[in-house]
C-alpha cells in the first residue's frame, strides 16, 4: 500500500479560528484524517507546511509513521522547527495512524498497547469567564448544568504581560471566587494564566486564589523561562501545569527532569502527533508527573487523536473540550462524540473512529478575518 495524495481542508467554523484538516489517501482505497493546531493569521502558513511535507509522502508506505516523522524533523526541518511545522507534522501523523488502524481493523489505541480506560474525562473550555464576576458565575452554572464536572477559564483581564495591576489581580480573584460559589465544592475549577505573569506576580495571585481550591494553575510563567517557572512552582501551593507551548519530546526533556510542573499539557495537534504525545507522557511517568492534553482544536479529529493517545496513558489526568466548537463540529463529523457527565467513550471502530463530510467542509472555506487589535506603543502608556 502506497500513499497517493495529501489534501488539506481549511474550514471556517465562524468563530475563534479556522480548523485545518488533512486527508491522506492510498492506492488501496483507504484514507486517513488528521488535524493541525491553528492560530488566526498563521493558518495559511501551516497549510503550506502540510502541502510541502505532503510532497515527501507520495509513494511512501503509510505504516512507516515513525520513520516519516523523524525524517521530517531531521531532514525536512533540519532540526529547526516552529509551530507551523509541528502543527503540519502532527496533522499528517494522525492521518497515517488512521490508515494504519483501518488496515489492521483495530482502533488506533490497540496498536499502541491497548487501553487503560474505556472513558476519557474532559473539562469544558470556551464557555466564557470574561467580563465581571457575576457574568462568569452565570456562565459557569450553565456549563455545569450540561453535566460537566470540570471547567477551565482565564480570569485575567487585559493584554498578556509580565506585570498586571493590583486592580486586575483583584478582579481575577473575584471571578474565581464567584465561580466557586456558583458551582459549589464538587466541580473542579481550572485556572488558565496563559504565560502572562512574572514569577512574583504568579505566586501572589495563586495564594489569593488558594481559598477557592482551584484544580490547577496553568502556565503561570512561560516555559521558555524554566528558572522563572520553577521559582513560581516552588512558591505556589496549587498544581502547576505547563507544556502547551513546547513541542516534541526533546523540548520536554528538561521540563520533566527539572520538575518545573506537576502536570504537562502538550497538544496532540502541535506536539508532533499521537505517538509523540505518548512518548512525552512515558518520559513524565517515572517522575510522577501527570499528563492532561491540551486540545484547542475542533471537537472532531483533534479530539479523536487525543482520545486515542490518552486511552493507554497510565498517567493521564483529564483533557480539554471546547464547548463552543461542539455545534459546528457536529455538522462536519459523520460520527460525533457524545460527552456524558464529563466523559467520552473510547471509539471502537478501526482507525481514529471518525469521518468528516467533505461536502460540509466545502461549504465554509477559509476567509480572511479583519486585522486583530495588536497593541501599539501608545497602548502601553
Amino acid at each position: 500500500m502506497k500513499i497517493t495524495a495529501v489534501k488539506t481542508f481549511l474550514f471556517d467554523p465562524g468563530s475563534a479560528k479556522h480548523w485545518l484538516f488533512v486527508k491522506v489517501e492510498t492506492d488501496a482505497g483507504l484514507y486517513g484524517w488528521g488535524e493541525c493546531y491553528t492560530q488566526l493569521d498563521r493558518d495559511l502558513a501551516i497549510e503550506a507546511h502540510v502541502q510541502q511535507l505532503g510532497r515527501y509522502l507520495i509513494g511512501r508506505n503509510p505504516f512507516d509513521i515513525k520513520h516519516f516523522t523523524y525524517m521530517a524533523y531531521t531532514d525536512f526541518a533540519t532540526r529547526r522547527g516552529a509551530m507551523d511545522f509541528y502543527s503540519a507534522l502532527s496533522g499528517i501523523e494522525h492521518a497515517l495512524w488512521d490508515i494504519a488502524g483501518k488496515a489492521a481493523g483495530q482502533p488506533v489505541y490497540n496498536l499502541l498497547g491497548g487501553a487503560c480506560r474505556r472513558q476519557v474525562r474532559v473539562y469544558a473550555n470556551g464557555w466564557g469567564g470574561g467580563g465581571d464576576p457575576d457574568r462568569a458565575a452565570e456562565q459557569a452554572q450553565a456549563v455545569v448544568a450540561k453535566g460537566f464536572t470540570a471547567l477551565k477559564f482565564d480570569p485575567f483581564p487585559g493584554p498578556w504581560r509580565a506585570y498586571i495591576s493590583r486592580k486586575d489581580e483583584a478582579l481575577a480573584v473575584a471571578k474565581v471566587k464567584a465561580v466557586r460559589e456558583a458551582v459549589g465544592p464538587d466541580v473542579e475549577i481550572l485556572i488558565e494564566v496563559h504565560r502572562r505573569l512574572a514569577p512574583m506576580h504568579a505566586i501572589r495571585v495563586a495564594r489569593m486564589m488558594e481559598p477557592y481550591a482551584p484544580f490547577w494553575y496553568e502556565e503561570p510563567v512561560s516555559v521558555r523561562d524554566l528558572d522563572g517557572l520553577l521559582a513560581a512552582k516552588q512558591g505556589i501551593n496549587l498544581p502547576v501545569v505547563t507544556g502547551e507551548e513546547a513541542y516534541l519530546k526533546i523540548e520536554f526533556q528538561e521540563i520533566i527532569q527539572r520538575r518545573v510542573a506537576d502536570i504537562l499539557n502538550p497538544d496532540v495537534c502541535v506536539c508532533g502527533g499521537i505517538l509523540e504525545l505518548r512518548e512525552i507522557a512515558a518520559m513524565a511517568e517515572p517522575y510522577h508527573i501527570a499528563v492532561a492534553p491540551h486540545n484547542y482544536n475542533s471537537t472532531t479529529v483533534g479530539l479523536a487523536a487525543t482520545l486515542h493517545a490518552s486511552a493507554g496513558m497510565p498517567n493521564f489526568l483529564i483533557t480539554e473540550y471546547f464547548v463552543n466548537f461542539e455545534e459546528m463540529g457536529n455538522t462536519i463529523n459523520r460520527t460525533p462524540f457524545v460527552v456524558n457527565e464529563s466523559h467520552i467513550e473510547l471509539p471502537t471502530t478501526p482507525g481514529l473512529g471518525i469521518d468528516l463530510d467533505e461536502e460540509a467542509l466545502a461549504q465554509r472555506p477559509y476567509r480572511e478575518r479583519p486585522l486583530r487589535n495588536l497593541r501599539r506603543p501608545a497602548d502601553e502608556i
